[in-house]
């Protein structure tokens, strides 16, 4: 069973699907937070959906949802609002019956991933942490341009909406600067936290989650995949690795 849900984040809607399985409540709860839109949403793509479908299957309750600028829900990307969009998230599904609050796991993208770290490092809720292509910082994205130019880049993907926004470009691309995972990775601890990445990512460098591995604390673990990419909610053998993981944290 799913169901379409739309929550209020500082004024904007964030839309997303809940997934319930089909026995006794509650459930072991997984979050699930996607990366930055690298171009126009490609409507045969059944990435998140599908992942959702499956770990349902597997038993667990699945949230998937839009970061504001992105998909259905409204505002502008941002990713300093990207954690407190979360946080609305994990508030809402704390409210709910339907999930069992021992087991309340976050499943992060990339962006989404280090968003996760950020978030969880905060909020001792949360009962593990997935990262997947994670990077460790976005210095990367911090310094790909100028921040005019930066910004018509992500208003051309049509993630930047309102003409008026950003009030400053370079206020906005800050946000870049100060998501950094890297600064917060140890806090997960003694929660489980997995990194899960591709040898050959050219979006995130796998160095990203060797960094992200040496800062982390115990109980950590790192898997290196050979030919997959950037996208790993695509790979079935991180998909697997995955799923097996987080069914061992429910024990």
């Amino acid at each position: 069973m799913n169901k379409r849900i739309a929550l209020d984040a500082e004024g904007i809607t964030i839309c997303g699907e809940l997934y319930l399985p089909c026995r006794q409540a509650p459930h072991p709860t997984v979050c699930v937070c996607h990366g930055i839109p690298s171009r126009a949403p490609d409507p045969a793509d059944r990435g998140y959906p599908a992942l959702a479908e499956r770990l349902c299957r597997e038993g667990f309750a699945v949230m998937i949802f839009n970061f504001r600028g992105t998909g259905e829900s409204g505002g502008n990307f941002d990713l300093l609002g990207w954690p407190r969009d979360l946080k609305a998230v994990i508030d809402y599904l704390w409210r709910l019956d339907e999930v069992d609050k021992s087991h309340l796991s976050l499943l992060g993208y990339s962006a989404g991933a280090a968003v996760s770290i950020v978030v969880a490092a905060q909020d001792e809720r949360i009962s593990c942490v997935a990262a997947c292509a994670c990077p460790a910082d976005f210095g990367f994205v911090a310094e790909a341009g100028e921040p005019e130019a930066v910004v018509g880049h992500f208003r051309s993907l049509g993630l930047i909406r309102d003409e008026c926004f950003p009030p400053s470009a370079e206020e906005w691309l800050n946000g870049f600067r100060l998501i950094r995972a890297i600064d917060h990775v140890a806090a997960i601890s003694p929660r489980p936290l997995l990194l899960v990445h591709s040898r050959q990512d050219e979006t995130v460098e796998v160095s990203h989650a060797h960094r992200l591995y040496a800062q982390a604390r115990e109980p950590k673990e790192l898997v290196i995949l050979d030919g997959a990419e950037h996208a790993l909610r695509r790979d079935k053998r991180a998909t697997d690795i995955i799923i097996g993981w987080l069914r061992s944290q429910c024990h």
